[in-house]
């Protein structure tokens, strides 16, 4: 990965500079927010798949047009943090206080409510009615996502494709339409579109899956966040729903895990230990794993360059990250 940010490690520092701008304000507040999450980093994965996707389908990633939609993204992308983080209760995000934790929940929710709106008029200026048409669905897609969950809290039938469904709302569709995006701003065709799209959501699912099986297997230290923290939150994510489907006689210990918001019955270790034992790890894996290879596929259409082999490389590196 660091191959691959040092080969537009340029044009994201493009992208920095155009997210300081945006997130500036004339208001004391918003501008210090505004720094507050723009400092506190993150992998800027969603910018560089927009930029990538560009210079793979023949593009410019230093156009100004790329790098104002490729901030728009993670604009985006950071608003639904700082409003997820007050759903969840979170108090850190990426190793330092979520803003709701260190400012309080009435600025954390309109803070993310500027950032939305922000990223919107910056999209304006492309005068693109079919990137609007991309990016209004992506945000509805988006707040449903996060309402189905909501509706799910706590409940321990949830299925496979239920899963998928939220999990494609809240993650995936970002991906996809970074990387379809990317690929209109180049100029691709329909088809390119169309593949680079599909590239970014079957990459989305498998980015979430990867981070599930972190929730479960990973410390504090490396996710940047309380480690297992979706069962404390009644979030049943896929390693869950199959050790329910193997095992149902651990829904008592979920259950208790859930109401309690401890892992005092049965510890992080145990159920890692348990998921390892039972080949759930492994079967998981083994869905990421064909959703990256179709990811990679996708890009089939692409000539041969470092661009795409940067896109392909990002691929892996979601594969492995869930080791």
């Amino acid at each position: 990965m660091r191959r691959v940010f040092g080969l537009i490690g340029r044009e994201m520092q493009l992208v920095e500079n155009e997210f300081q701008g945006q997130a500036a304000s004339n208001i004391q507040v918003i501008n210090y927010l505004g720094e507050y999450l723009r400092a506190s980093g993150g992998k800027r994965l969603r910018p560089a798949l927009l930029m990538l996707t560009t210079l793979a389908c023949g593009g410019d990633a230093s156009d100004p047009s790329v790098v104002r939609l490729a901030t728009v993204m993670e604009m985006l992308h950071t608003a639904t943090l700082v409003h997820d983080d007050i759903i969840d209760n979170a108090d850190t995000r990426r190793s330092r206080a979520s803003v709701n934790a260190r400012f309080g929940n009435q600025t954390a929710v309109l803070m993310g409510d500027w950032l939305y709106m922000s990223a919107f008029e910056t999209s304006l200026q492309e005068r693109s009615l079919e990137i609007l048409d991309i990016l209004t669905n992506l945000t509805r897609k988006m707040t449903e996502g996060e309402l189905i969950q909501l509706t799910r809290i706590g409940r321990l039938d949830i299925t496979e494709d239920q899963y998928l469904d939220i999990l494609l709302r809240k993650t995936a569709y970002l991906f996809s339409a970074c990387c379809e995006i990317g690929a209109i701003l180049a100029g691709a065709t329909l088809d390119v579109q169309e593949a680079m799209r599909e590239f970014g959501l079957e990459l989305g699912i498998a980015f979430q899956i990867a981070d599930d099986v972190l929730d479960v297997t990973a410390d504090s230290n490396t996710l940047g966040k309380t480690a297992g923290s979706d069962l404390l939150e009644g979030k049943l994510t896929l390693p869950l729903i199959y050790l329910l489907e193997t095992e149902p006689d651990f829904r008592g210990s979920l259950e208790e895990i859930m109401l309690n918001g401890s892992y005092d019955h049965l510890t992080r270790e145990d159920l890692r230990k348990t998921l390892n034992d039972l080949g759930i790890l492994e079967r998981v894996r083994e869905s990421l794993n064909t959703h990256v290879k179709h990811s990679i596929k996708s890009l089939a259409v692409l000539p041969e360059s470092e661009y795409r082999q940067c896109l392909e490389d990002i691929a892996a590196y979601v594969s492995e990250r869930n080791n």
